[in-house]
């Protein structure tokens, strides 16, 4: 089964494509664990997705670092900034909110941009989101990472897939199911020649000439739904 096989690449730190639903952003992204991330990964996202290359993370690893959603530091400082009121997302043609939160830099990178440098605060994420599962580490956070930064982080909705079947809980549920920690590098696929997202087809044709598996986000639903039983 192509889950079976989705989780067993997740596990051995390769990519795997997933694909939303037709009705919602209708897009593929390229996913792979965070704690896995090297230079190289950085580099492929960038070169054969191209899309913004982020960083989706548990509600309760999210939770454990203190993270709000943009929106909600948009809404503290809007008595200050008139503008983040005018610019309000509330008009979003496939979902109610965004999941993104803040974007961040290891501190120990330099511009931050850079192949190595993403690589290292993405691998980092992962690594100290594998610990923020059991625990507060808001202070662990902050010595290891700067904000504003180069990988945007998205939260996960409490109750994951029960409440939002986007990308970011798609990938978070993905991860669950596959035993690792649900930190998780995202990047959306598109499509040079048409100017808009890949599609689904040619999205399996790349997966299919590099032995990687092409999942449809109800595949993921009906496994995490059906754990245990």
């Amino acid at each position: 089964m192509s889950i079976n096989r989705a989780l067993e690449t997740l596990r051995g730190g390769n990519f795997v494509l997933v694909h939303d639903a037709s009705n919602r952003e209708n897009e593929v992204d390229m996913v792979i664990a965070a704690a896995s991330v090297k230079p190289r990964h950085v580099a492929t996202m960038r070169q054969d997705a191209g899309g913004l290359i982020c960083v989706a993370l548990h509600p309760k690893v999210a939770g454990n670092f203190d993270l709000p959603y943009l929106t909600e530091i948009y809404g503290a400082a809007s008595h200050r900034y008139g503008v983040l009121t005018s610019t309000k997302p509330n008009d979003l043609p496939y979902d109610e909110r965004s999941a993104f939160s803040i974007s961040v830099n290891h501190r120990r990178t330099f511009t931050g941009i850079t192949d190595v440098d993403r690589a290292l605060t993405i691998s980092e994420l992962g690594r100290l989101g594998g610990k923020a599962l059991n625990g507060s580490m808001v202070d662990e956070f902050g010595r290891n990472f700067r904000s504003p930064g180069h990988v945007p982080l998205l939260r996960a909705a409490d109750g994951g897939l029960r409440k939002r079947r986007g990308h970011t809980e798609l990938v978070i549920a993905l991860a669950e199911l596959a035993g690792v920690t649900p930190v998780v590098a995202i990047c959306e696929m598109l499509d040079a020649r048409t100017g808009k997202a890949l599609s689904w087809k040619a999205a399996s044709k790349y997966a299919g000439e590099r032995g990687l598996v092409c999942l449809r986000g109800d595949e993921i639903v009906r496994a995490y739904e059906g754990r245990g039983g």
